[in-house]
């Protein structure tokens, strides 16, 4: 058995490992690895199969979107993962480190940089593309944004203290030991790297505590990806799929009566364009005084790029990887509350 399935299998099963390995369309080098230690590249990429499998399990729309496009014979090109983080600052988020950087310290050892940063600032946020070093083209990209609290109210910058500063770090020793290998060698034992792989799953949930309902509604009347924030935490808030012709995905799902975007965002330099299912509407608890009540919120969602080439400084024609501020901000639509 691969590196590869194993360490899927050992975070969902082997059923549901071989299933969203056969979803998704990956290098076969990757498939191919079978010996000595894990690289940093099978490795991210079995963290984006785990990934893209929960977020399926939250998103029926796009698990239904992804059957249609198997039973078709096509797979899963998955361009990004995207997360949403809180940024207080020069201090920490409860006991993670503040906004991005509590995914920098996982992201880079396993081969990411930063490919660029956008500003989001109709949101007050920032967004971080991370691109892998190794496999920039094939394995995902993950855009993390970071909501900038200094920027909203002062009544704000309170209640998401309230809500933010009981942030519980997920990563234990197997999870430091794992990075600290894979930063210094590139590579960790294939044991070791079964024993990290759940506690970085981790990170990528809702790591603070219960949420006061007048806390999130005080958080949505200012910024409606705070309220996201609290609810949904640090899960995908949507997962990609890399198309050929993102406008004729669009028309055949709206032909569907799919919950899709009206419009197709198109970048400036016109070579990426984008759109998005709705947000699946989820139930969550909130705290009130007369005890828990359930509220329905905007969950998570599937969305669609295509990418086009271009000719680089050096003359070579080259996928263009990049994002889009305006894109960006008109995807982040998708998970307001009409």
């Amino acid at each position: 058995m691969s590196h590869l399935s194993t360490l899927a299998a050992s975070a969902v099963g082997q059923k549901a490992a071989a299933t969203i390995l056969d979803i998704l369309e990956i290098d076969p080098a990757l498939s191919a690895e079978t010996d000595g230690p894990v690289s940093r590249a099978v490795f991210a990429m079995a963290l984006n199969a785990v990934l893209f499998h929960d977020v399926m399990n939250r998103v029926p729309m796009g698990a239904a979107y992804v059957a249609d496009r198997r039973a078709e014979g096509h797979k899963i090109l998955f361009d990004h993962g995207a997360l949403r983080t809180i940024d207080f600052g020069a201090g920490p988020t409860g006991s993670l480190p503040g906004g991005h950087k509590a995914f920098a310290r996982i992201l880079e050892p396993l081969g990411y940089e930063v490919a660029d940063v956008y500003p989001l600032d109709g949101l007050k946020m920032t967004g971080r593309a991370y691109a892998h070093a190794d496999k920039p083209d094939m394995i995902p990209q993950f855009f993390v944004s970071e909501l900038h609290v200094e920027r909203f109210s002062p009544a704000f910058q309170v209640i998401a203290h309230a809500v933010f500063d009981s942030s519980a770090d997920p990563l234990g020793p197997a999870a430091k030991a794992a990075l600290q290998a894979f930063s210094s060698t590139g590579g960790c034992d294939l044991d070791d790297a079964r024993a990290a792989l759940p506690e970085l799953v981790a990170a990528f949930a809702r790591t603070h505590g219960p949420v006061r309902l007048e806390h999130y509604e005080a958080l949505k009347a200012e910024s409606a990806e705070a309220a996201w924030i609290a609810t949904e935490g640090q899960a995908f808030n949507h997962a990609t799929d890399r198309v050929p012709d993102v406008d004729a995905i669009a028309d055949a799902q709206k032909a569907l009566g799919r919950p899709i975007k009206d419009a197709v965002e198109v970048s400036a330099s016109g070579r990426v364009r984008q759109t998005a299912f709705k947000a699946q509407p989820v139930s969550r608890d909130f705290v009130t005084d007369a005890g828990l009540e359930t509220r329905g919120v905007p969950g998570s969602f599937h969305e669609f790029i295509t990418r086009d080439t271009f000719v680089d400084d050096t003359g070579a024609t080259r996928l263009d990887l990049r994002f889009d501020s305006a894109n960006a901000q008109g995807i982040f639509k998708m998970t307001r509350v009409a």
